[in-house]
């Protein structure tokens, strides 16, 4: 199966991250069938290159100034970057650096290219991108992670997605001293998916310590498998969360490090979807510049809350994801209580039902296909 991606090639050297199998690969290939492609997972290429840096210029050389080099998996051997600056400077080679990790990267001082290439991310499949094959219900169930998507048997790929993860990207890059402690650790973070973090309780059953979990919850987001979703400070007189909340990547991925799959469950599919409408708001962001930030607001002593508040130019849009099918009037408390938010430009409610309208005090009430239309057609922001 091959989907048209929503991810363009930019028209200078950049990094284009995201987690294993999300297609990273196959969209470089199509996009740019004239490069040189160079493969870090390639173990005699890795090999080599490890015992002799040099020969990566060689690799190069026959490049001439504006043509494209793909370096795949580029965080196994990140001092490779030397070279890449001094082709962008010295000959005009741009290149297409492909990663499932920015763990090392960060570590190894990424900034040395920094105006000198561009900060990409591909993720999960979206419902723009997979058309008539998109089904809620299957994405909730497995996800839409490329490589699970288009297996034939999606549970035995998602359960080996876990393994791999553990295997490859925590144990061969020993980014964990205890990896016990981070195997007890990745079922515990998946039952926080949509939660505030409470690193405490967290390191209480996990069986760690309370900074082992801060260090634990870095590396679920420097290797794309998760992102903390910061508070929102609305400034609206009352008192308002400060903690985090915890998305993985997937849903798919979330429910196989909890060893539940299947069909959804009722309890699990609030949170599920709210994880799903994140990724679709994080996927749109790129190509059409969505937000320059992103919270949720939470109001603590009257348990007012929105899923998600975007902030872009000084402005605001409020949306509150519900996963239920009936509405009902209650669903809109979050938005009404954030009503005298300065700059907000419009509050959405996106929920499992058909109808879609707009209530009297102006929110908007959308399906969840009307949300998925006005993100494909660049229409959030009124």
């Amino acid at each position: 199966m091959h989907y048209r991606r929503l991810a363009q090639v930019p028209d200078r050297s950049f990094f284009l991250l995201g987690m294993r199998g999300t297609g990273k690969s196959t969209w470089a290939s199509r996009v740019l069938p004239d490069a040189l492609r160079l493969d870090l997972l390639d173990e005699a290429l890795f090999t080599d290159l490890l015992a002799d840096p040099s020969l990566f210029g060689h690799m190069l050389s026959g490049l001439e100034p504006g043509q494209w080099a793909v370096v795949d998996e580029i965080q196994r051997i990140p001092s490779l970057l030397n070279e890449v600056h001094r082709q962008i400077e010295d000959r005009g080679v741009r290149f297409a650096l492909l990663g499932s990790s920015a763990r090392k990267l960060a570590s190894a001082g990424t900034n040395l290219l920094a105006g000198r290439a561009l900060h990409r991310t591909m993720h999960p499949l979206s419902p723009v991108e997979l058309g008539d094959d998109f089904d809620l219900d299957e994405a909730l169930a497995w996800g839409t992670i490329a490589l699970v998507w288009a297996a034939r048997d999606r549970r035995e790929v998602l359960q080996s997605y876990v393994h791999l993860y553990v295997r490859e990207e925590i144990r061969a890059e020993a980014a964990v001293r205890n990896l016990s402690g981070f195997v007890r650790f990745l079922p515990v973070a998946a039952l926080m998916h949509g939660q505030t973090v409470n690193a405490t309780s967290i390191a209480r059953d996990a069986g760690v310590t309370r900074a082992t979990i801060d260090g634990y919850l870095e590396i679920l987001e420097q290797t794309l498998m998760a992102v903390r979703l910061p508070a929102f400070e609305a400034k609206l007189r009352v008192r308002e969360r400060r903690r985090p909340k915890l998305y993985w990547a997937d849903p798919g991925l979330v429910r196989a490090v909890k060893r539940q799959l299947g069909p959804a469950t009722a309890e699990e599919r609030g949170a599920l979807v709210e994880g799903w409408v994140l990724g679709l708001l994080r996927c749109h962001n790129e190509p059409q510049h969505l937000f320059d930030d992103i919270g949720y607001w939470a109001a603590t002593e009257s348990s007012a809350e929105v899923d998600f508040v975007l902030t872009r130019d000084g402005e605001h849009l409020a949306i509150e994801v519900k996963s239920a099918q009936q509405y009902h009037t209650a669903m809109l408390k979050g938005l009404r209580a954030l009503a005298a938010l300065p700059g907000l430009r419009r509050r959405v409610l996106a929920y499992g039902g058909r109808r879609s309208f707009r209530t009297e005090d102006g929110i908007d009430v959308w399906s969840m296909p009307e949300l998925h239309h006005a993100l494909a057609a660049d229409e959030l922001w009124p």
